[in-house]
């Protein structure tokens, strides 16, 4: 067999272009369409054309604080390895991953909670344009809803794509709950890759 494509980026050029023609003439404003493509395109998976629930220029609001040096929380060193980091430190942005620093493992064994709770309460302390991606852990939606409420953090956006079957739906009901920008995987779909692709969409938005 001869494969005609080699080069990653003409992988990417073509795969986006069945994506476009399989969603069958389907269109979005911008930048939620790169978003749902991305998504797609790192899990060939099409249901999230109506999974994927966007508040109100939740997308925009993503990609101006990515252009303003935005800190991106991840809730995995899995979501945070597959962000573009330096295309995000391009403006002014890092990542940060809590969820296996030493303090925060020892305070989530003696308090009885979770890594991820302890890593919201660790992102409330950040200074500075905040986006928290959240693709494991529904522990961490449910925590950042409290700190949110209690009005401990305010993320410009929060990216809430968990995955898997215990309290996963609740917490992101939780979220979209909120008077808060958030882009949501509805249902039991989502991941860290789902996360690290809605963050790249936004960070390689050109409009």
């Amino acid at each position: 067999m001869v494969y005609e494509i080699t080069k990653p980026e003409d992988i990417e050029k073509r795969s986006m272009e069945i994506i476009t023609s399989e969603l069958g003439g389907r269109t979005w404003p911008e930048p939620e369409s790169s978003i749902i493509k991305r998504c797609i395109h790192t899990s060939a998976d099409f249901d999230y054309v109506e999974n994927l629930a966007f508040s109100e220029g939740a997308a925009a609001v993503g990609v101006a604080a990515v252009r303003k040096g935005a800190t991106i929380v991840t809730d995995t060193k899995m979501a945070a390895a597959g962000i573009n980091k330096n295309r995000l430190e391009g403006h002014g942005g890092r990542v940060r991953c809590f969820i296996s620093d030493e303090d925060v493992v020892a305070e989530a064994k003696a308090r009885g909670c979770t890594r991820a709770t302890v890593s919201m309460e660790r992102a409330a302390a950040l200074d500075g344009p905040l986006i928290i991606a959240c693709g494991n852990a529904p522990t961490a939606l449910m925590a950042l809803h409290g700190l949110i409420e209690a009005g401990r953090i305010r993320p410009d956006l929060v990216i809430g794509v968990p995955v898997g079957f215990v309290n996963v739906v609740e917490s992101k009901e939780m979220i979209m709950g909120l008077d808060v920008p958030y882009i949501v995987a509805r249902g039991r779909k989502g991941g860290s890759n789902i996360a690290a692709a809605i963050c790249n969409a936004m960070i390689y938005h050109k409009g």
